[in-house]
Parts: structure tokens; C-alpha cells; sequence
């Protein structure tokens, strides 16, 4: 399945999801579309076995639980290595994500908790021992996240204008 294959519902449900997974109602969606609680669950369930829909996660607010480092942490991997040194890098202690960036240089970006800078120190010295190269440590302040404005109900699209 594709993005061209998705239907109102679908951009619906995704939009939903998006907004708060943990809350979307699937007897709330099927009555905003006029069709029944389990077409809405076995959409959810075909948008997840095909690949869509990859996971459910707990945005956490790391400072308020005491952990004051945040850090984005720019490396170089090997381009034919790159997804394979992806993997490896999520497993280091401390590190939460990691992006890989259709680049030559810089082109994974991970994101890093940390207790201190002695922790900080010990995950870029995990990160160098897999063979990335480090180039840029930032720290980060806040994140801001959104829905895709695509996949919102027209109606919604259009009030926030």
C-alpha cells in the first residue's frame, strides 16, 4: 500500500492517531465518518501490517523527569554502512533516536539523553567506537511537534488557516 492509496478515512485515522494515539477513539472516528467502530479498527489494522502506521510512542518531557542533557549529536557513518551503524548507534545507553540523513556527511543525527557530562562524554566515546565519526554535539532546548496537515479532515485544514 501506498500514500495514493489511502483514502479519506484513512488520512482520518492517521490524523487521529497523530493528534493522540492513546485517546483516538475508533467509536469516535467511524461516527465522524459515518461508518462502523470495526471498519475503523481493521483500517487501523491494515495500516499497520503495511508498514504505515510503524509504532506507537510516549513523548516524554526527559528534564521533568530529571534528566537535564538533551543532545543532538551530529556523526558520519559510511554510506554503504550507514543504516547497519543506525541500528548499532540506538542501542548505546542513553541513546533515544537516530535519523539517517540522505547525505555524505553528517548523515545521522542522534539524539541523545544524559545525565551529566560524564554520561554525555561516555555515549559520543560509544558512538566513536562503532566508527562514527562525531562532528557537532548541540543541546536541545524544546521540540515542537504537529500533525501532517494532509491527513486532516478538510474542515480542520481549513480553520487553522
Amino acid at each position: 500500500m501506498t500514500l495514493r492509496g489511502l483514502d479519506e478515512l484513512d488520512h482520518r485515522i492517521l490524523h487521529a492517531l497523530q493528534r493522540d494515539a492513546r485517546h483516538a477513539s475508533s467509536n469516535e472516528i467511524a461516527e465522524e465518518m459515518d461508518v462502523s467502530p470495526s471498519t475503523v479498527r481493521k483500517r487501523i489494522e491494515r495500516l499497520e501490517s503495511n508498514g504505515i502506521v510503524t509504532g506507537y510512542h510516549a513523548d516524554i518531557d526527559y528534564e521533568q523527569a530529571g534528566y537535564q542533557l538533551q543532545v543532538q549529536i551530529t556523526c558520519t557513518a559510511p554510506i554503504t554502512e550507514r543504516d547497519d551503524m543506525g541500528e548499532r548507534a540506538v542501542a548505546v545507553p542513553g541513546v533515544v533516536s537516530v535519523r539517517e540523513i540522505a547525505a555524505g556527511e553528517n548523515n545521522l543525527l542522534v539524539r541523545a539523553v544524559a545525565r551529566d557530562n560524564d554520561d554525555l562524554t561516555r555515549i559520543a566515546a560509544e558512538l566513536s567506537e562503532l566508527g562514527l565519526a562525531v562532528s557537532n554535539e548541540q543541546l536541545i532546548r524544546g521540540e515542537y511537534r504537529s500533525t501532517y496537515e494532509a491527513f486532516a479532515p478538510e474542515s480542520t485544514a481549513e480553520a487553522d488557516d
